[in-house]
């Protein structure tokens, strides 16, 4: 058969392809011969060495003295291979310390030299045979000056890169050849059907990473033009000296995004401009920034850098990071400790607070910064400040004054999701245009994060008796007039309150327990939970129902609140009730009554400290954390399985608390778990759809960033004159003297008649919305007043009338009698939600199972829908309507040989919709409802009316091949399940078992290899 030579070549003839073409024709690598027989192989080949070294101009004996204290380095075995090879690196990268006589000066050898990377001379020898513990010998080994830096195992295109991968890492075991990996920098693994896989020593299989570069490029095999980008002499030097790291007992090589990341960000740094380096949730972001760190501070010989974080744990989490890759980091106690470590040379890696900046005695910020500018330079050096999150530290006061304090610094933002195109203005005014961007999706499918699966559960409730909820309610607020009364039922009377009956939380905590009992990734205690509550009051509640179930000892409660006793010190109301606050402290009082505060912490600091570590750590000890904001951000915890929401959430909230569960962790954990109980799905469907869409201002021009500022400072100075003209009219009728009394005759009338206060209504609901617009238009350029245009008069009487109306305000309500205490009633209110509010159990409500978010999001087409808003896409329905269809067909395409039966009859169901749309049979919104749930289908590859049974993607794909017939879907699917071995794929006595246990059944040949096909292409038969 045509080319069949090709398809069963060996693993030999890649091999020679790889040494001959592509390292010695393709990148001048010199070829020493195959090894095998040869004695005496090594890691440190001295001969090649100590010509290279003789090259530079060492003397004999600094070569001598040099060479010993590397081959020791390189055989050494008294400590970890960890240990071992990260001494070794030590001395490649900065050298080899020797003194070739007593009175002479410590002289330093460059192993390698870095500055000039085609002056090295780089090897490949194949079928290295070194002995250790037992005789070992790697494919491939590339050595740089005589050094082996890199490993290359490869398979034939049959078998699994995982194979190879397996077989280096048994390699580096003690009782194989462990100290030959002392040198090694990197570890390849390849074949030509699955490509190329890197890692370092120790890297598990499965955190073996792929290259991506020049995807469109398919002149060759993968193998090779990965190995080629990889090992060409300019990178692969600049790989061993820039991006190697050793991260806490892990070395670490770079992901290919952040690599470019950091190459991005270097060309910004050339050319003094700042930007925004996006790299989603989950991918290594802390890691480029001390890549890019370490760049800076040994190329620019007066840099210094700034960390700048917004939360606690996330200063801890950077600190942690920069210590364990062996940077010293200096961390600010407070704004004035921060303030000397700037203004002294010393430290030269520095890690803060954004809040340190602030000073919370000013008053006025705009001339408090001009008074900045008029100092001289508070810092000392070149400074570089890293904005941790920049999203939420972006912009406003504590920004202006970070500018004020660093004036000339460079700064580049750091997020994990991305800044909305409602953010457009400030996010260029402040930081510029994008460095690097790394998506959602991208990292899902390079392996980087897990994929999310959804899941929306409803409670179905109902109120037992309207006619005693009316009775109650009448009866607690007699006293009360109707604004009043009015009041509380706004507060009390909303759908989260009544989402907070004590009958509903009862069933989400039935949830829980029931899925950490029937859920194999919690069952099993290698996996735990967070709920996230609306709430401080309903995250203490969730916890005390949690304390009646198995879970108690092994659930916390992490939020904002820290007891303390002025909390409560007005919130007494008598008659034996209880207020919400006073509920919290009383939960928190008792969940911290047995915890002694650790050095300088707080009890609560020391118990969610505690509580942090026994969830990240010890799974099976803290199975359950409760959480409102804390955690949902700057928290990684891989064990981390299941989120539950019961909050609503939008944009970069939501996205970032779903991405606590996408961490990668053990093999059993698959996907991260997404339970929905406030309907989301339309917010988490446009957040995976906005971080995941391509930027529509990555080009600007650094003028436009003025032109934004002007804009929309403009914009706010019209809104804040508008509101205070708008007030002043409401105001002008009010006669002279224009005193308190003459203020309460025009907005109330005579307060003791009802008929007044009715009558004067309408003015003071203008008062109060009048009153709230100003607030909001001053609050909105506040801090900006002298750049919008203001003179300090202006601002002044600004100032002086927004403090008038607002204390007006308040004169009238209270004279009106429109305030009310809303606290004497909170127990009450509780108690008439808790008892005539009943909840059923809860139902799952979205049909995607199994699916990953991103099939059902992004690949199906949806995602398009979402961010064009039902086609509003520069009126251009047509094209939105074929974006779609474009994608869904790709899908379909691409799914074919899974399980031809079925997406055929997609197909035509696709057909046949776009038939529709093109004669205008059926409305655009109509159409897009329609595409989107075929475009589900397409994803799950299910019909929702299946039998019960057929409960894996597999089993549904027997279904739609084999004539829907399922008792012989079932008899199928328990042979092939009983015939797998491992890698049976290409092996033919493997393969046999299959085939045959399949002919038993169908009786038929063709039939038996029809179906053995489609088998071959189920992942799910490994």
């Amino acid at each position: 058969m045509a080319g069949s030579g090709t398809v069963t070549k060996p693993e030999r003839a890649t091999q020679n392809r790889v040494v001959k073409t592509l390292f010695q024709d393709q990148l001048g690598y010199h070829y020493p011969g195959d090894w095998e027989d040869r004695p005496n192989n090594s890691n440190v080949e001295e001969t090649r060495l100590t010509g290279f070294l003789a090259g530079k101009g060492y003397t004999s004996a600094a070569i001598s003295r040099a060479v010993t204290q590397l081959k020791a380095a390189a055989s050494e075995q008294s400590k970890s291979l960890y240990q071992s090879n990260k001494a070794f690196y030590g001395l490649l990268r900065f050298g080899v310390n020797v003194k070739t006589d007593a009175g002479n000066l410590t002289e330093t050898v460059q192993v390698i030299d870095w500055h000039n990377p085609e002056d090295n001379d780089f090897a490949i020898a194949e079928e290295v045979t070194v002995f250790g513990e037992r005789e070992k010998r790697p494919d491939v080994v590339l050595y740089v000056n005589g050094i082996a830096v890199a490993v290359l195992e490869l398979k034939n295109s049959r078998e699994s890169v995982g194979k190879a991968i397996r077989q280096s890492n048994t390699n580096q075991r003690d009782d194989f050849i462990r100290s030959f990996f002392n040198t090694v920098q990197f570890v390849f693994a390849g074949n030509d059907s699955e490509g190329l896989k890197y890692g370092t020593i120790l890297t598990p299989e499965k955190f073996f990473l792929t290259w991506k570069e020049d995807e469109a490029d398919n002149s060759g095999y993968k193998l090779d033009k990965y190995l080629g980008k990889l090992c060409e002499k300019r990178r692969f030097i600049e790989l061993l000296y820039d991006f190697v790291l050793f991260d806490g007992g892990i070395k670490k090589l770079p992901r290919v995004h952040q690599y470019f990341g950091v190459k991005a960000a270097q060309e910004h740094i050339r050319r003094r401009e700042g930007g925004i380096i996006w790299h989603t949730q989950g991918s290594g972001k802390s890691i480029t920034m001390v890549l890019l760190a370490k760049w800076i501070l040994e190329n620019k010989p007066d840099a210094r850098v700034l960390v700048i974080t917004d939360r606690v744990e996330l200063n801890d989490q950077i600190e942690r990071v920069f210590t364990d890759a062996g940077e010293t980091i200096s961390t600010t106690s407070s704004g004035r400790d921060l303030m000397a470590q700037l203004g002294q040379a010393k430290s030269r890696l520095i890690c803060s607070l954004v809040h340190k900046f602030g000073r919370r005695e000013v008053d006025d910020l705009d001339a408090y910064i001009k008074a900045l500018g008029r100092q001289e330079r508070h810092a000392v050096g070149d400074i570089y400040v890293f904005v941790d999150e920049c999203h939420r530290t972006q912009s406003g006061s504590l920004h202006r004054l970070m500018k004020a304090i660093l004036p000339g610094a460079l700064f580049i933002g750091f997020t994990g999701t991305p800044l909305l195109k409602k953010d457009k203005a400030t996010s260029l005014e402040v930081f510029g245009k994008y460095i690097h961007t790394y998506k959602f999706n991208e990292a899902v499918e390079d392996g980087v994060v897990l994929d999310l699966v959804y899941e929306a559960r409803d409670i179905d409730q109902r109120l037992k008796s309207q006619g005693k909820v009316d009775e109650w309610f009448d009866a607690k607020t007699k006293p009360l007039n109707d604004y009043q009364k009015s009041e509380l039922k706004k507060k009390w009377g909303t759908m989260q309150k009544v989402l907070s009956a004590r009958s509903r939380m009862n069933v989400v905590v039935s949830d829980i327990i029931l899925d950490f009992n029937t859920k194999q990734r919690l069952s099993s205690q290698s996996g735990n939970a967070i709920l996230v509550a609306s709430s401080i009051y309903e995250a203490c509640r969730y916890y005390q129902i949690f304390q009646e179930t198995e879970l108690k000892g092994k659930c916390a409660v992490v939020t904002s609140y820290n007891p303390q006793t002025k909390d409560i010190a007005t919130e007494g109301t008598g008659n034996n009730t209880e207020t919400d606050k006073e509920f919290v402290f009383r939960v928190y009082e008792q969940l911290l009554k047995d915890v002694k505060p650790d050095a300088g912490k707080t009890r609560t600091e020391t118990y969610e400290s505690r509580v942090k570590g026994l969830f990240t750590k010890e799974p099976a000890n803290m199975k359950l954390l409760i959480v409102v904001d804390k955690l949902l951000t700057g928290f990684d915890a891989p064990s981390c399985t299941y989120l539950y929401i019961d909050k609503s959430m939008q944009d970069h909230g939501l996205f970032q608390a779903i991405c606590r569960v996408n961490r990668l962790d053990t093999e059993d954990k698959i996907n991260g778990y997404i339970i929905d109980y406030k309907d989301l799905f339309n917010k988490v469907g446009k957040a995976v759809a906005v971080y995941t869409s391509e930027l529509d201002y990555d080009d600007f021009k650094e003028e436009d960033c003025e032109i934004l500022l002007k804009q929309r400072l403009e914009e706010g100075r019209e809104r804040l004159d508008n509101a205070l003209e708008a007030i002043e009219m409401l105001c002008e009728p009010v006669p002279p003297p224009r005193g308190d009394l003459e203020f309460i005759h025009y907005f109330c009338g005579n307060s003791e008649m009802a008929a007044d206060l009715k009558a004067k209504e309408p003015l003071r609901a203008a008062l109060y919305k009048s009153t709230v617009a100003l607030i909001r238009a001053y609050a909105n350029i506040a801090d900006e007043l002298v750049a919008a245009g203001y003179t300090a008069e202006r601002i002044e009487h600004i100032k002086e009338r927004l403090d008038f109306y607002v204390k007006l305000r308040e004169l009238i309500r209270r004279t009106s009698n429109e305030v009310i205490d809303l606290k004497a009633y909170e127990a009450d209110m509780r108690h008439l939600i808790d008892t005539y509010i009943q909840a059923d159990d809860s139902v799952e409500i979205s049909p995607f199972k199994d699916t990953p978010l991103i099939d059902v999001i992004v690949r199906s087409g949806m995602a398009e829908a979402i961010r064009t808003e039902l086609g509003r896409m520069k009126g251009n329905q047509r094209a939105v309507s074929e974006a779609i269809e474009n994608n869904v067909r790709s899908r379909i395409i691409e799914s074919q040989l899974n399980d031809p039966a079925y997406f055929d009859k997609m197909s035509t169901l696709l057909d046949e919709l776009i038939r529709q749309r093109k004669q205008n049979a059926i409305e655009y919104e109509k159409y897009l409802k329609e595409i989107a749930e075929l475009a589900n289908k397409v994803v799950t590859g299910q019909k929702y009316e299946m039998p019960a049974a057929l409960d894996t993607p597999a089993k549904r794909m027997l279904y739609n091949n084999l004539g829907e017939d399922e008792a012989l879907v079932l008899q199928v699917d328990a042979a092939v399940r009983a015939n797998l071995m491992d890698d049976w794929r290409g092996d033919e006595a493997k393969e046999s078992y299959i085939l045959n246990a399949l002919y038993e059944i169908l009786k038929d040949k063709d039939e038996t290899y029809r179906v053995f096909n489609l088998i071959s292409n189920q992942q799910e038969y490994l």
